[in-house]
């Protein structure tokens, strides 16, 4: 598949891109909406998001969908935006096959319906072997609860030896995804929101003020102009990343 990068500055593009997709309500709060149907916009939004990684040639895109603590919002909440994610996952299957596209999920995933575990499994194993591009979505997802479930999983074990960096990685949600390279937060809050709290240890964070609903890929393509311009040192110096270069 032919790549349109559309980004003049040099340097790498990022493989893996997590984005928290914040702003759904304020911007229909703002319209004097009602909020479901700023969740419904975050939708068409995140098609747009999967279609411009697919061009811009994203290997790994992953998407905050649905927190662990969003099942406090107010019942009704929740379950429209349950709905919401049973229509996508009953539209979306065929159209992500077509496209070579993968599936992924992770966080609690039990906690889910039953209905909609199902639908998940189905457009997993659909497209489990295409390679273009692999959509994750975080879906009863908990940072904190994910470490903790990774430490309970390795005292159940009997662990013995030292436990290495690599060895823990396998105990989480994440195994066999590659550490994120850059982290895109809509809607301008400076805060991870109890999300991939290890993954994102060396990660590039872009905050931009624009509303989930109104992101498009022009504003995706600014994310990666601007992760472009940094230098990634993950511990080193700049003259340490320079001598490496050469």
């Amino acid at each position: 598949m032919q790549k349109n990068h559309n980004i003049s500055t040099p340097g790498p593009i990022p493989r893996h891109v997590v984005i928290i997709m914040d702003g759904n309500g304020r911007w229909a709060k703002r319209k004097n909406l009602d909020r479901m149907i700023g969740h419904r916009e975050g939708i068409k939004s995140a098609r747009s998001m999967v279609r411009a990684a697919r061009e811009i040639g994203i290997e790994y895109l992953t998407l905050y969908a649905f927190s662990a603590q969003n099942w406090k919002r107010p019942g009704e909440e929740v379950l429209a935006l349950m709905d919401l994610l049973r229509q996508y996952l009953s539209n979306e299957g065929e159209k992500l096959l077509a496209q070579n596209t993968r599936l992924n999920a992770i966080g609690n995933l039990s906690n889910l319906p039953k209905d909609i575990r199902e639908l998940l499994g189905r457009v997993m194993k659909m497209t489990e072997k295409c390679d273009s591009l692999t959509i994750t979505l975080a879906l009863s997802y908990g940072g904190r609860e994910e470490i903790i479930n990774a430490v309970n999983s390795i005292i159940e074990e009997g662990k013995k030896k030292p436990i290495s960096e690599k060895d823990f990685q396998g105990y989480l949600y994440t195994s066999g995804l590659p550490e994120p390279d850059l982290l895109i937060r809509t809607g301008g809050e400076m805060r991870l929101s109890n999300f991939l709290l290890w993954q994102l240890a060396y990660a590039e964070i872009y905050v931009t003020k624009t509303l989930w609903p109104n992101f498009r890929k022009r504003h995706l393509l600014k994310a990666i102009a601007n992760y472009r311009n940094r230098e990634r040192r993950f511990g080193l110096t700049g003259e340490q990343i320079r001598e490496k270069g050469r």
